[in-house]
């Protein structure tokens, strides 16, 4: 696995001058190194999370997003959903896997997923800021399989995005 933190700080738990100073300035939070570890000790048993990018984490409420390198979703989401199964129960949070650089619908898109996304809009507010709309497509009579709170949270964030979300059926 490939992050901005040396290799040999994960897997020995010291953190050398350059990385301590990554931590300190805020860029690399204590969450981040955290998820990276576990993902190191994820590797020997997932041969696939060697060419994985990890960027960095969101925590929000009980929903973690894990944004890594572009192409890396396949990866992290490989092996029948066995790698972000076994962090979300080291974790216990739910696992939203993100891509760094992705366009805006590919980011909500992967944000809402197994839901498939109608439409998304733009609306501009008198303001003068935009709020981006997603109209999603509901299972009928079950609830949406995530907190649609966490995940604007979210947005807002990684993004910078407010978001309104509805769903139709």
């Amino acid at each position: 696995m490939k992050t901005a933190l040396c290799n040999f700080c994960l897997r020995s738990g010291i953190l050398c001058q350059k990385c301590l100073a990554k931590v300190k300035s805020g860029e690399i939070t204590e969450l981040d190194l955290k998820i990276a570890r576990l993902l190191l000790a994820l590797e020997d048993r997932y041969p696939s999370l060697q060419n994985v990018y990890f960027h960095k984490s969101v925590d929000v409420d009980r929903t973690l997003a894990v944004i890594v390198g572009q192409g890396d979703v396949p990866r992290l989401l490989g092996y029948g959903g066995k790698i972000i199964k076994a962090l979300g129960m080291k974790l216990g949070k739910s696992i939203r896997v993100l891509e760094q650089g992705a366009n805006d619908r590919q980011f909500l898109e992967d944000l809402f997923a197994p839901l498939s996304i109608v439409t998304i809009n733009t609306i501009w507010l008198p303001d003068d800021t935009t709020e981006t709309r997603v109209i999603l497509k509901k299972m009928r009579g079950r609830q949406p399989p995530f907190n649609v709170k966490a995940l604007k949270e979210i947005a807002s964030k990684v993004r910078n995005m407010s978001l309104r979300v509805e769903f139709t059926y």
